[in-house]
């Protein structure tokens, strides 16, 4: 069960649901949904916090907004490039390892969707280490998906053949050794 693997008892486990529900929620109104002290509610979200399985993420509910969003999966030779590149770039949200026929898949977002075409062919498409590149545009989400967004992106003008130019934060961090 998750619960066991993540160490979690009846009170976590409460405590988590609810806030997944409500984020806004106080101590107060948690403790009396779960009958428990407002103090005990507190203690237990710092020590959740700091074991790393709580966490408050501030960031765009991307459900609601009008942006672009794309995923990109694709085969590479060098998956830690990929994921030190998703460090830096302010279009890439994040980077996932996987398994199965792509072995990263990378999430794209930006308010225009030139830019995120010209970023996934400058960065992957003709590179001898990267093959099957599959770029796909989210046209729907579930649920609410809340997932921080770098604003330096829309600074950028990237282009097929230079990508972002001198303002690309991942050939700087590397050029700088950061990376």
């Amino acid at each position: 069960m998750i619960s066991e693997k993540l160490k979690l008892d009846e009170v976590d486990r409460q405590i988590i649901s609810l806030v997944q529900q409500d984020p806004n929620l106080t101590h107060t109104q948690i403790a009396e949904k779960i009958s428990r002290s407002q103090p005990t509610v507190g203690m237990r979200i710092k020590k959740l916090e700091k074991a790393g399985v709580l966490r408050f993420q501030p960031g765009i509910n991307f459900k609601k907004v009008d942006l672009f969003m794309a995923t990109v999966e694709l085969n590479t030779r060098d998956p830690d490039l990929v994921m030190d590149m998703a460090r830096c770039c302010p279009f890439m949200l994040n980077a996932l390892r996987m398994s199965g026929d792509h072995n990263i898949c990378v999430l794209l977002a930006s308010s225009n969707l030139h830019k995120l075409e010209n970023v996934v062919n400058f960065h992957f498409r003709g590179k001898s280490d990267v093959s099957n590149v599959s770029f796909e545009v989210v046209t729907d989400i579930a649920k609410d998906l809340i997932l921080p967004i770098d604003f330096d992106s829309e600074l950028h003008e990237p282009t097929v053949e230079n990508g972002c130019g001198d303002k690309c934060k991942y050939l700087l961090a590397k050029k700088e050794g950061k990376i």
